[in-house]
């Protein structure tokens, strides 16, 4: 697997003030979430599919938190499709950006955890770390950037693909998804499964999968997902 250039320059000033032993350290906790956290490390790309509470958000955001701390980025990118139990989020106040921030809530809390509140209050203000919708990214390219798409079970073909080409020198990306919760009408994988079937044994591209062994919130989640399904 090709390894990411790295963009660390030693000039750099630290990025944060946070005490480093008050702020959440990422910690795999399945061997699973270990091997996602590897192949993030070592490749451009990667893809992780798993069911809600495996992990797959958290430990992705966690590492881009890791990241840009260590200036190995100079800036996170977290962005999701506008889609929300099939009738999309037109009906929501607001502009796009707006309408989206909901959504991103979880996201933006755990990253103040591995942050703190200050230092992420002042990425946020610098546009070290934006959040936006998917639709945001076109025509845009991303430099030395962590980003993360989330949700992309309900991303199509294009967008997904349209995602990837937005990745520029020194930057990583990171798709996820839940396979089995997708919004979209009329093809139930979206453009997720069919871009992590072709994709598979590229170099520089990863391929996970989480399960629900991997789902630390609460035992009786996996056991309801399993009965469910």
């Amino acid at each position: 697997m090709a390894r990411t250039r790295k963009t660390t320059s030693t000039n750099r000033k630290p990025k944060t003030q946070t005490t480093r032993s008050t702020r959440k350290k990422l910690k795999p906790k399945t061997r699973n979430q270990s091997d996602y956290i590897i192949s993030m490390s070592e490749n451009d790309v990667t893809f992780c599919s798993g069911p809600a509470g495996s992990g797959k958000t958290a430990v992705a955001v966690g590492l881009a938190c890791e990241y840009i701390l260590n200036n190995k980025v100079e800036k996170i990118v977290i962005t999701r499709p506008v889609v929300e139990s099939g009738r999309g989020i037109g009906f929501l106040p607001g502009s796009l950006v707006e309408k989206v921030h909901p959504y991103m809530v979880p996201i933006i809390e755990e990253m103040k955890l591995y942050l703190g509140v200050e230092t992420f209050n002042t990425m946020r203000s610098t546009n070290e770390i934006e959040i936006c919708p998917l639709e945001y990214m076109r025509g845009r390219n991303f430099h030395s950037t962590f980003m993360i798409l989330d949700e992309a079970q309900n991303a199509t073909f294009e967008q997904i693909k349209m995602f990837l080409t937005r990745i520029g020198v020194g930057s990583k990306a990171i798709i996820n998804g839940d396979l089995d919760q997708t919004d979209l009408k009329g093809d139930s994988f979206g453009g997720l499964n069919s871009c992590m079937g072709s994709l598979d044994n590229l170099e520089g591209v990863g391929i996970c999968k989480l399960d629900h062994s991997d789902i630390v919130r609460n035992d009786i989640i996996a056991k309801i997902l399993k009965r469910l399904k």
